[in-house]
């Protein structure tokens, strides 16, 4: 984990420090009854956690451990864990609690881009992480922009890949597809061919372009 993720886990941790953890959280009596809180197996734990097992204050108390898992590791689905956030209406929850989540969001986002491939746990490449921010109930715009500005070698390969990877018929979402059709996607796209043609990806970039163009 690099610093900025090392930051962003430790203000989340601080963020929900008031909110208890418990080795045991309440159930659906009719369902399955108490579930224990086991660290070796939250898929599980994040299949039911909001629905028939634990609280919003549960929630608020094991989100440090959930989001910080998922960059150390592959264990989670991201959309399902930030699934979780617009049933609890997130955005009604105190400002530091917020800002916590969107720092990490942040993080994970600029760490994803920094190297190719993905080194982010869980978060496997950009539409990974932007089908888990629409999970959460987000717009990706701020961090189409953050990509539009974050030039490098690492960047645009994973540019190229999101281009060669989505069905542009499925317009989902449907941001990512126009976003991916602008004048500057294609020119940049173009750039990194001209720079990086001699490269074993150069024919990944080349492939991008002429998508976008068509």
């Amino acid at each position: 984990m690099n610093g900025d993720l090392f930051a962003a886990t430790a203000r989340l941790r601080e963020a929900f420090a008031r909110y208890p953890g418990r080795t045991l959280l309440d159930g659906c009596p009719h369902c399955r009854g108490p579930r224990p809180v086991d660290d070796h197996d939250l898929f599980s734990l994040t299949v039911s956690l909001g629905n028939t097992v634990g609280s919003r204050d549960d929630l608020k108390s094991l989100l440090p451990l959930l989001l910080e898992s998922m960059v150390t590791s592959t264990e989670l689905d991201p959309a399902i864990v930030l699934g979780k956030l617009p049933r609890e209406r997130w955005r009604t929850w105190p400002e530091a609690e917020q800002d916590a989540i969107d720092g990490y969001l942040d993080a994970v986002w600029r760490s994803l881009l920094a190297t190719y491939p993905s080194q982010v746990g869980s978060f496997l490449d950009p539409t990974t992480f932007l089908d888990a921010v629409v999970a959460g109930g987000e717009n990706v715009t701020r961090f189409l922009d953050m990509w539009n500005l974050t030039l490098s070698s690492a960047a645009d390969r994973h540019l190229a890949d999101t281009v060669n990877g989505l069905n542009f018929a499925d317009r989902r979402p449907a941001t990512l597809a126009a976003w991916l059709r602008r004048e500057t996607v294609r020119d940049r796209l173009y750039r990194a061919f001209v720079r990086d043609h001699a490269m074993s990806w150069g024919d990944d970039l080349a492939r991008a372009y002429d998508l976008v163009r068509s």
